[in-house]
């Protein structure tokens, strides 16, 4: 079994996400929240189930989407870094998830 490592960057994304939502809806930013959490713990026997990202097919990188989120992650054989949480109408960026990798690799 892998173990789940969140990444602060990661968990500031979700919390920002849910922070809006929950401007019209608290209700549903809970259970947003909560489905997320669900989703990514599911990578703990299957941390190789999630797709890669098209932005990226021949990377390391790997995604979970739980509408309306993207959740980016990487797998190194014991530990899933979860890096990257995004809604899925924004602009993917590359370099902010390479970013994140390098620097959850220098901790």
């Amino acid at each position: 079994m892998a173990q789940i490592i969140w990444t602060e960057p990661a968990l500031s994304d979700l919390d920002a996400i849910a922070d809006y939502i929950a401007l019209d809806d608290p209700h549903a930013a809970r259970n947003l929240v909560r489905k997320v959490f669900a989703h990514v713990e599911q990578l703990e026997k299957h941390p190789e189930s999630g797709s890669r990202p098209p932005e990226m097919r021949r990377s390391r990188y790997r995604q979970i989407v739980e509408p309306p989120c993207r959740v980016f992650y990487r797998h190194d054989g014991k530990q899933v870094f979860i890096l990257h949480v995004m809604r899925g109408e924004m602009l993917f960026r590359k370099t902010t998830l390479v970013k994140r990798d390098r620097d959850t690799s220098r901790e």
